[in-house]
């Protein structure tokens, strides 16, 4: 408007001079065409402020990925991977999961839901089904068949989540133009990113195969760019032996090489660099032993780069969506440790994986053209038995151990044990029917059983079913386990272990539990829409889905609790 202002100061001035009426009729037909243009020009800044328009969305996922690894190994990553998220992208540093279990089933959901296990029904890799009585897996299918394999492996869908997705919601938003294509080595790290409606979910399978694989669920045969991967020689190569990619005398971030708290592979003596994988090869199930080493991490951005070729990803005015889980760091953080040499060397190497991802997609998509995030579906745990060493309160829970125990009291109590149908996922499930027909509350022997629970070792405290009914918790972990209660899903009984303490044998670490070491992870933005800058205030896992949601403009999952990261967004795109 302050350009047709200044016209206006000089038509009068003009016109003061002038007064031929063709050129009075020259001068409003100037004007009209100028106001017209500025009244354009303000409608399509109006709507450029509604969203942003990547060509692609990606969203990377880094399994078992705790926030201190980003810290930790920093002078040891290059500029183009880990450091170019953070220096060019949002890192929000207190970011959390706000529900339990942590474990790589609900992370995924949670993060492409943005909701927790309280809603969108993921509530562990498996769970007791209380209708059928059986456990359950997250991802399985039996009424679809394999894509690529003989095997059993491909029998997969999303149809156990409850709730759509980002990539649902993208898909939707486009008429189903917008491609999403997910990939993971684990069938959970594609199929539930991938959503309800992707274009494919494909995920690896080892054994004596080592192909990429999908499900009919998504198409009835592997598209030609698929098989002519699997064909090309590319996951052999990395049959070779795992050495570190840098001396291992700047490894000084982790501990000795050689300790007790490391697993081995079967045939080897000590858990100690370099792994001879072509001498493991047989005794570790041959192409499976890649998912236990880095070099898992470097298949899988391989395929990525592949699909960005073969699915003409970002190359029209619709946006699509990658959706890439790396799952190495969570197969060789159980094996190892979060303080092995291995799980260091692993996440360097990731970086440079990263790296290789970034210049591909500046390349194949644009520079500034795509968006990213970067987070984890859950953390981990020291291992407990190298923190007793250092006399920091730490040990080690069995099940099996109180049984015994437990089922006495049951039996005095109850004059049964079959009023307990199931424990798992760190919950009982009750026999409703039997508790019936001996005219007893479920309220009270919910509580009955809490309070015998709570007088064993390692456990430090436990709720009940009704608890996590009645009241709204705000804080603290009674509001992380209620996130992740499931009403129609979870049990009657839910048991925290103290601090330090898991369910795992004394080599390796594991995740699952509502503490802060398995609920801390990174979670970086970077690209097309995205602030430069950082925050130490909490953000939370289901705020993820929301927030891409908002930079896209388009509508967010349908069981979303979480809210958008308002400072992440380029004030440029903002509503």
């Amino acid at each position: 408007m302050g350009i047709l202002f200044t016209f206006t100061l000089s038509i009068n001035s003009f016109m003061q001079k002038k007064n031929s009426p063709l050129v009075l009729v020259l001068i409003f037909v100037l004007f009209g065409t100028l106001f017209v243009s500025a009244q354009k020009k303000s409608k399509d800044d109006q709507n450029a402020n509604l969203r942003t328009t990547p060509k692609l969305v990606v969203g990377i996922v880094v399994d078992q990925m705790r926030y201190d690894y980003l810290v930790r190994f920093w002078n040891h990553y290059d500029e183009g991977g880990f450091k170019r998220l953070v220096n060019e992208g949002y890192n929000c540093k207190n970011n959390h999961f706000n529900y339990a279990p942590t474990s790589t089933g609900p992370g995924h959901t949670s993060v492409y839901t943005g909701a927790t296990p309280s809603t969108h029904g993921v509530i562990g890799n498996n769970w007791y089904d209380k209708e059928s009585g059986l456990s359950v897996y997250c991802a399985s299918d039996d009424r679809y068949a394999s894509v690529g394999t003989s095997s059993m492996a491909g029998k997969m869908s999303p149809h156990r989540m409850n709730v759509t997705t980002i990539t649902d919601e993208l898909r939707l938003h486009t008429q189903m133009r917008g491609k999403t294509i997910a990939i993971a080595l684990k069938d959970r790290g594609a199929v539930l990113p991938g959503g309800h409606t992707a274009n494919a979910a494909y995920w690896f399978y080892g054994a004596d195969e080592g192909n990429w694989i999908t499900s009919t669920f998504y198409r009835n045969t592997l598209p030609k760019w698929v098989t002519d991967f699997n064909a090309s020689g590319a996951v052999e190569s990395y049959k070779k032996p795992w050495k570190t990619l840098k001396s291992m005398t700047t490894y000084l971030e982790s501990g000795s090489d050689n300790n007790t708290y490391e697993g081995v592979f079967a045939g080897e003596a000590t858990p100690t660099f370099p792994h001879d994988l072509p001498k493991l090869w047989q005794a570790n199930g041959e192409f499976d032993i890649l998912k236990v080493t880095p070099y898992g991490n470097s298949i899988t951005t391989d395929f990525a780069i592949a699909a960005l070729n073969g699915e003409g990803l970002g190359k029209d005015r619709d946006t699509d969506f990658l959706a890439v889980s790396y799952s190495s760091t969570d197969y060789v953080g159980h094996k190892y440790g979060v303080n092995s040499k291995e799980v260091q060397d692993t996440y360097i190497r990731l970086d440079a994986d990263l790296e290789r991802l970034f210049d591909a997609l500046d390349k194949k998509v644009g520079k500034n053209e795509y968006t990213v995030f970067l987070t984890a579906d859950h953390g981990a745990v020291d291992v407990p038995a190298y923190l007793s060493d250092l006399k920091i309160p730490a040990d080690y829970f069995s099940y099996s151990e109180i049984k015994p125990q437990f089922e006495e009291f049951l039996q005095y109590k109850f004059g049964t044990t079959d009023v307990v149908k199931n424990f798992s996922n760190y919950q009982f499930f009750l026999d409703h029917k039997v508790l019936d027909n001996l005219e007893i509350r479920l309220v009270e022997a919910q509580e009955i059983i809490a309070k015998e629970i709570l007088n064993y070792k390692g456990i430090d405290r436990v709720y009940t079913g009704q608890q996590m009914w009645q009241n709204q918790y705000v804080k603290g972990i009674p509001y992380i386990l209620q996130n992740g209660y499931n009403q129609k899903r979870s049990g009657d009984v839910l048991v925290v272990l103290k601090p330090g303490t898991i369910s795992y044998p004394k080599t390796g670490s594991t995740h699952g539990s509502p503490q802060i070491y398995d609920t801390h992870v990174p979670l970086l933005f970077y690209g097309k829409g995205i602030q430069k800058g950082s925050t130490s205030v909490r953000t939370e896992i289901p705020d993820i889905a929301p927030t891409i949601a908002t930079l896209l403009g388009i509508s967010f999952p349908n069981g979303t609790t979480g809210k958008p990261i308002v400072e992440v967004l380029d004030e440029e795109n903002e509503y």
